[in-house]
């Protein structure tokens, strides 16, 4: 039996069109989650000071950095609000 390479399976995946749109959705969603736990590391924030000053409760900051939930727009805009960001589209 021949094995693969994941790099190899990808790129045979990627020819597809509505493939491509869900793995683009899930990196653009794991980037979002680092980047929402990289920004309130660098505030020096716990979860849970974090969650108390984006008024929500620490288990929905846990779930969105852990990368493997959708986030509402209005939960990002919490967060960002938190973070003292803004949501921006371009």
């Amino acid at each position: 039996m021949k094995t693969k390479n994941l790099k190899t399976i990808l790129k045979k995946q990627l020819k597809s069109k509505e493939f491509e749109g869900f793995y683009n959705e899930e990196i653009t969603r794991l980037k979002l989650s680092n980047k929402i736990k990289e920004l309130r590391t660098k505030k020096k924030m716990t979860q849970e000071s974090f969650a108390q000053k984006a008024n929500m409760p620490q288990s929905v900051i846990a779930r969105v950095e852990s990368g493997k939930h959708t986030i509402s727009l209005s939960t990002l805009d919490k967060i960002a609000h938190a973070l003292g960001k803004k949501i921006e589209i371009v």
